[in-house]
């Protein structure tokens, strides 16, 4: 026999479709997060200085440790910015969620400017920046080098202790890639781009969507080398960015502060 609902007592099953209401808005705005860091990253870093380190210390050492130098960098500064963005959930999420509305829309006209001003060979002479920044590092390695003796993790024992197989990634040539990386993206477009989609977006998808975009322009870089770093375009990608940016800022005007994402 069921017993009859008491006085003041509710169905259980609109609980569940609350729960699986919310669960469905949450998914859909790790996604969203997720796709629109992986967006902007991309356009933001294709042809950007840590794309040209990343492809020219390809060229001269080991890519793995490159790579690895490289995307522990890029990893640990995603994180900051995704931190420091979300700090200001403090704040009413109405004022976030326009302010960095604003802030799209003031990069994107920023980058279609930019864009429209550069000649088709734009980016060599980044390019060239780069390679001088990396020759002088190079001459300070050596140097130290001499110092320290003949032995070199990078081209194969030297010194008669041998070295270990985890000392690879933690080798000079390591330690440069990550200084050169985080030093080239501290204050960068891409850092400014997340820390504002984590103060508007789900944070865990921001973080995850930038980290992918970030590996697979580095793993570009490394594996392409100078040659893919000679092909792109940096004017097209920058106008691109630029309308991928003011998207974002236009779509604000047909999704409510509060939907969530």
């Amino acid at each position: 026999v069921i017993p009859p609902l008491q006085k003041g007592s509710s169905p259980v099953a609109p609980v569940h479709i609350v729960n699986e209401e919310s669960a469905d808005k949450t998914n859909l705005g790790f996604i969203h997060a997720f796709v629109a860091a992986i967006s902007v990253i991309i356009v933001s870093e294709l042809g950007d200085k840590t794309f040209f380190i990343a492809a020219i210390m390809a060229m001269r050492y080991n890519r793995l440790t490159v790579l690895a130098g490289a995307m522990l960098a890029l990893g640990l500064m995603t994180c900051l910015s995704v931190l420091f963005g979300y700090a200001t959930t403090v704040i009413p999420r109405v004022y976030t969620y326009y302010v960095s509305t604003a802030l799209f829309a003031i990069f994107g006209i920023r980058m279609l400017r930019e864009g429209l001003k550069m000649s088709p060979d734009e980016g060599q002479e980044e390019l060239e920046e780069v390679q001088a920044e990396i020759k002088k590092k190079d001459e300070e390695l050596q140097r130290t080098k001499l110092l320290n003796g003949p032995g070199d993790v990078e081209s194969g024992p030297g010194t008669a202790i041998p070295q270990k197989k985890w000392l690879h990634f933690i080798s000079p040539i390591f330690v440069q890639a990550f200084t050169l990386t985080f030093l080239a993206e501290w204050g960068d477009r891409s850092q400014l781009t997340t820390i504002v989609l984590a103060a508007r977006e789900d944070p865990y998808g921001v973080a995850v969507g930038g980290t992918v975009g970030h590996c697979l322009c580095t793993g570009l870089a490394v594996i392409g080398g100078r040659m893919i770093a000679q092909k792109i375009s940096v004017r097209t990608v920058t106008i691109i960015g630029g309308i991928v940016f003011l998207a974002f800022a236009f779509s604000a005007l047909f999704i409510s502060p509060d939907s969530g994402f």
